[in-house]
């Protein structure tokens, strides 16, 4: 066992409970989502006397009044809005998941975040709330961000370490007991290599016990099997199979983890690349306002 176990200060613990609970209880009630993450966020940053000024109709200046309707989720925009298959989800889905994913990344830019004690219970009571399914005993670290979070299912004991990216435009299954470290890039969706604004969406799936390592990508639709590890910086384009170690760019089979040869699913001829069964299809209202970010002609001139 390489960890030990860290308690703090009565005082300081019966305070961090009350709040957690508190925020907890709200968000299971009928409240507005909207105005509890906007309530939450004044305390967390320390602004409530500047708020109820500007609520009151007391002098602001304009960059005091950008700061505090930026607390309301409703005031603000992630890149995920954009995206044209929002149209299609069901009422209220991207809304709630939107404000729940504002709580997370303010409370990221508190430095209660960095309270490793708090900090972890706070984030496991959030995903209990934003994730598909949300395990027990999750270890969430700072700056983990998400495309929506409500097509994330995670099992027990899954370690997230800092700054990974958890892409769920289609959809993400992690297993239990799974550790993903840090900088390491998880994707369910991907671009047509002509037209960049072609999106297939997939189903990407990290089985029990794998490990995630440094810096590495896992690419949609890719299938991590159980037990297996995908070395630093290493890019996985296609599955790869329980109790295997994956490395490179793309990452290949080396190796098999030892003493797991007799259960090891065999390699015959490299990994297997079968993403095509884990799309996901999804439809766009035929009536969206859409537009063209990019303005290219993207016909090539061999068709």
């Amino acid at each position: 066992m390489t960890k030990r176990h860290v308690s703090l200060p009565p005082l300081a613990e019966e305070g961090l409970r009350a709040f957690i609970s508190e925020v907890d209880e709200r968000l299971a009630s009928d409240e507005n989502t909207c105005d509890i993450v906007e309530d939450v966020l004044v305390d967390l940053h320390g602004d409530r006397e500047a708020y109820e000024r500007w609520q009151d109709g007391g002098d602001v200046s304009p960059a005091e009044r950008v700061r505090l309707q930026g607390y309301d989720p409703c005031n603000a925009t992630l890149e995920s809005e954009y995206y044209a298959e929002v149209e299609a989800m069901d009422d209220g889905e991207f809304e709630r998941s939107k404000y729940l994913q504002w709580l997370w990344r303010q409370f990221d830019a508190t430095p209660m975040a960095d309270n490793i004690a708090f900090a972890l219970r706070f984030r496991q009571m959030l995903a209990d709330h934003l994730f598909a399914e949300a395990g027990d005993d999750l270890r969430l670290f700072k700056g983990i961000s998400f495309t929506y979070g409500h097509n994330i299912e995670m099992g027990d004991n899954v370690v997230v370490h800092d700054d990974v990216h958890l892409d769920d435009r289609g959809k993400l299954t992690i297993g239990d007991r799974v550790s993903i470290s840090d900088n390491a890039h998880v994707y369910s969706h991907d671009h047509d290599t002509v037209d960049q604004t072609h999106i297939d969406n997939y189903h990407t799936i990290i089985e029990d016990d794998v490990r995630v390592t440094y810096d590495s990508m896992v690419r949609a639709g890719v299938r991590l099997g159980e037990n297996s590890i995908l070395a630093a910086k290493s890019i996985a384009g296609t599955d790869v199979p329980a109790h295997h170690i994956a490395a490179g760019q793309p990452a290949k089979s080396i190796a098999v983890k030892d003493g797991w040869e007799s259960v090891a699913e065999p390699v015959e001829n490299g990994n297997e690349d079968n993403r095509e069964a884990r799309r996901i299809e999804y439809e766009i209202p035929d009536n969206l306002d859409v537009f063209d970010e990019f303005q290219r002609d993207l016909q090539p001139p061999d068709r």
